[in-house]
């Protein structure tokens, strides 16, 4: 009995037939919608937004950018591609980032095939038919072989706040920030949020705003950022490093071009000390991602380099121990959540006109007409909010979409349940839809993004390619194939600090959201050669039909 009900079964309806619907016009989204244009198939991609970008599309808030080094965020498939633009600086911002993504767009000529503005609604399973119906909010009803979600690991944002709409001030959601910017000039102004997010908007904004009150409820280890301008002789420097970064990139730990050096136990404090005052002066994330692994699973090495950093942040706030009870992670280790960097951040809040409200204990019980108003009745009276209030990370982009499986089963309800994929890249009852960047794989979250998309969509386009050309129709993994990679999931991260935090990076910003490690912590050289091994070993984990 086919799976479909209701208006996916009307195959009357269709618009359009395709081999695969790409879900995304982000990074991940363009590179699979060129490699499946390749490979001779039919393909249409449709994205909400109203352009290419993907989350650089809709992020325009103030001060967002790369904390990735512009020249390894890059696509590695094409090496004229790479080295025919030039980053301006080491971590530039969203509107040189946009730009870059409309380069390659251009440059591969993919804008025919995609429909921006189009919101993807459904995705029913037609079991009869072995074929997918997408359904958007433009009355589109596509039939296709394949459905590839390329979607986004942060694209779902949380809007849990009560009464946003009572608020007669502004009021924005960084992810939907106005692209023409607020006047902030003589305002007061409130930040929600000191996530990653809230942090660039806070250390950008300070000196434009009459008055910023930031309401702050988990505080963040943060790593100052150094972002030099680059001049053509650094980027002549850099693009004649592309063969060693095509080749490096994919195998390290994280998808940076650097790597855990050192081992804890073969370094005396005082050798310690000085990688640790080195990695930190670099001003970049290797302090985190390249000087001890071992901060990872030991305590101790975790307790020790927390330290280190919650020193460096307590010196930069000047001893103000208000500053430093809401700023400072007093409760959770260094490198177990998401570490941003910033470029002055902290200083900021030693401003005349910023305002520090800690609401770890006195939570916000909502925003009314004149402000935000705390749990214990305080009001604080606002002319603009901007809330950094997070996303329904790796799961949300497509449970807010009706997909739909084999028997009429609910992705949304079975990851409701239990968040469980094979290797990232499938769902065990839902046959050709393949995804990336959702958990259980290093692009949910611990990875530099491109180096895990581009391996992602390259594994996605061979498994069509060789399912093709062996006259098969159909691919999706086994529940024992599930069963055994979800059990090595769990096997490596149980074995990591991360498991025992509290935050997104595990879905507890979500209430009800079930609690796994979203991201793969195996590393991204070893989530790579498992997934080259299960294409090499004919696909043990799928059945294919």
């Amino acid at each position: 009995m086919a799976s479909a009900t209701g208006p996916a079964a009307q195959a009357g309806n269709v618009t359009e037939e395709v081999d695969a619907v790409v879900l995304g016009a982000g990074v991940a989204g363009l590179y699979q919608l060129h490699q499946l244009r390749e490979q001779g198939l039919r393909v249409r991609s449709f994205d909400a937004a109203g352009d290419v970008g993907g989350t650089w599309w809709w992020n325009r808030y103030p001060g967002a950018r790369f904390d990735s080094e512009g020249y390894i965020y890059q696509y590695l498939f094409d090496e004229s591609l790479y080295k025919d633009w030039a980053w301006s600086q080491k971590f530039p911002g969203q509107p040189e980032i946009e730009q870059w993504l409309h380069y390659v767009t251009d440059r591969l000529d993919l804008r025919k095939d995609i429909r921006f503005g189009t919101r993807v609604t459904a995705a029913h399973y037609d079991e009869d038919r072995g074929r997918w119906l997408v359904h958007t909010d433009q009355g589109d009803v596509v039939d296709t072989q394949f459905f590839v979600s390329c979607a986004g690991m942060l694209s779902a944002p949380l809007k849990n706040i009560e009464g946003t709409e009572s608020f007669r001030g502004e009021l924005v959601f960084t992810s939907s920030y106005p692209a023409h910017g607020l006047d902030l000039a003589g305002r007061r102004v409130g930040v929600v949020g000191v996530g990653a997010t809230g942090i660039q908007v806070i250390q950008t904004i300070a000196a434009e705003a009459g008055h910023l009150t930031v309401f702050a409820r988990t505080p963040q280890y943060v790593l100052p950022m150094k972002n030099p301008a680059y001049t053509e002789a650094d980027q002549q420097r850099y693009k004649e490093r592309f063969g060693e970064l095509r080749a490096t990139l994919p195998h390290t730990f994280t998808g940076f071009e650097y790597d855990f050096e050192h081992a804890w136990a073969d370094c005396s404090p005082q050798q310690r000390e000085t990688i640790l005052e080195e990695t930190y002066q670099d001003g970049s994330l290797k302090l985190w991602l390249a000087s001890f692994g071992e901060m990872f699973f030991d305590q101790g090495v975790n307790d020790t380099i927390s330290e280190f950093v919650r020193n460096k942040m307590r010196e930069r706030l000047r001893g103000d121990q208000h500053l430093i009870d809401t700023l400072v992670p007093a409760d959770y280790g260094f490198g177990t959540h998401r570490v941003p960097l910033e470029n002055g951040y902290l200083e900021t809040y030693h401003r005349d006109n910023v305002d520090l409200v800690n609401v770890r204990n006195n939570p916000i019980a909502q925003i009314r007409a004149e402000g935000i108003e705390l749990s214990d009745g305080t009001l604080h009276e606002l002319d603009v909010i901007i809330l950094a209030t997070g996303f329904d990370a790796g799961t949300g982009s497509l449970t807010r979409i009706d997909v739909r499986g084999r028997d009429g089963r609910s992705l949304a309800d079975d990851w409701g349940r239990d968040i469980r994929t094979t290797m990232g890249l499938a769902k065990h009852g839902y046959p050709n839809l393949l995804t990336t960047a959702v958990p259980l794989a290093p692009s949910a979250a611990l990875c530099n993004m491109t180096t895990c998309l581009q391996q992602q969509t390259e594994w996605i386009t061979s498994a069509i390619r060789d399912l093709r050309s062996e006259g098969k129709t159909t691919i999706e993994p086994t529940a024992r194939g599930e069963d055994a990679w979800v059990d090595h999931h769990e096997e490596v991260a149980s074995a990591t600090l991360v498991h025992n935090t509290t935050s997104w990076y595990l879905g507890s910003n979500v209430p009800g959201k079930p609690r796994r490690v979203l991201s793969y912590i195996g590393g991204v050289g070893m989530y790579r050669q498992k997934c080259t091994d299960e294409a090499a070993d004919g696909y043990p984990s799928f059945a294919r039909t």
